[in-house]
């Protein structure tokens, strides 16, 4: 599933198309994706100006003239791509079987954007924005990594007195929004942390966070900036909307190298595999303590 990188560097290829565009009107092709379509969704959306186009966790939410709110979620295979797009710099042929192409913006500009998605794990709907915080996509997010309330103190006090293991507390979007398995991974390393440590073991007794959580924090932040930067990461189905596919998989230092050495510096380790709620998580058990 793509992850907070991958869907931020979607916002901002669809961006100089959405905001302030007009939609002339919608192709639908059919009536359901994960979810159906809410009712008379392409009418809804005919003629309606998108204000602005931003992200949340890993919802894509086009803000309309109507108070309304277009939200788009890429699922697993889900992806956006505009007609006659540039090529990217790292622009590899982009093989789409148009047969999974669900939805088509048609905007007043001469734009389209294409919304193909083959498992149907995706979905769209329209809410009123002033109702977004309550909605239950959103009611329970945690703090947005890359957002101004981002801090060791906030994440000291979502993590204080768990049990759970770090790496899958992370994992749950009420503690952090839109962070994934890949950069868990590759943050934990980056801060020398185990995986399989108690979460709440980075919390003093009086609820601060320890110097390994103050060092996490910035782990975090740094790995999502520069996987934002590097264009996501390309796996299986991300790929930007000009058909580019992103690179910083070229950056992984554990994630997905099982067995491989350690790229500590003098550290004499190898990355190792385990299942934690049914997801593989790749450390290094000589330097993540």
């Amino acid at each position: 599933m793509p992850e907070l990188p991958e869907v931020e560097t979607v916002r901002r290829g669809l961006e100089s198309v959405f905001t302030g565009s007009t939609i002339e009107r919608v192709e639908q092709k059919r009536a359901d994706l994960r979810f159906p379509f809410p009712e008379d969704f392409a009418s809804r959306l005919a003629g309606r100006r998108v204000l602005a186009l931003r992200r949340q966790a890993k919802y894509l939410i086009g803000e309309l003239d109507d108070a309304q709110a277009l939200v788009m979620h890429l699922g697993m295979s889900g992806s956006f791509r505009i007609d006659d797009a540039p090529l990217g710099r790292f622009h590899h042929t982009c093989l789409v079987n148009r047969a999974h192409d669900h939805v088509v913006l048609h905007f007043a500009s001469g734009a389209r954007v294409i919304y193909n998605d083959p498992r149907r794990f995706g979905f769209m709907l329209l809410a009123p924005r002033a109702d977004l915080p309550l909605h239950p996509l959103f009611a329970r997010l945690g703090v947005e990594p890359l957002g101004p309330d981002m801090s060791a103190e906030v994440l000291a006090a979502a993590l204080a007195g768990r049990k759970a293991p770090l790496k899958t507390a992370l994992l749950d979007q009420k503690t952090i929004a839109g962070l994934g398995n890949i950069y868990v991974c590759e943050a934990l390393h980056r801060a020398g942390l185990s995986p399989l440590r108690a979460a709440g073991d980075l919390v003093t007794a009086r609820g601060k966070p320890k110097r390994a959580l103050v060092d996490l924090t910035q782990a975090i932040q740094e790995v999502l900036r520069e996987a934002i930067e590097a264009g996501g990461s390309s796996l299986r189905d991300h790929r930007q909307t000009d058909g580019s596919l992103g690179y910083f998989q070229h950056s992984f230092r554990v994630y997905d190298r099982e067995d491989a050495p350690c790229p500590t510096p003098g550290c004499r380790g190898q990355i190792s595999r385990v299942g934690q709620a049914g997801r593989s998580t790749f450390f290094c058990r000589h330097c993540q303590k």
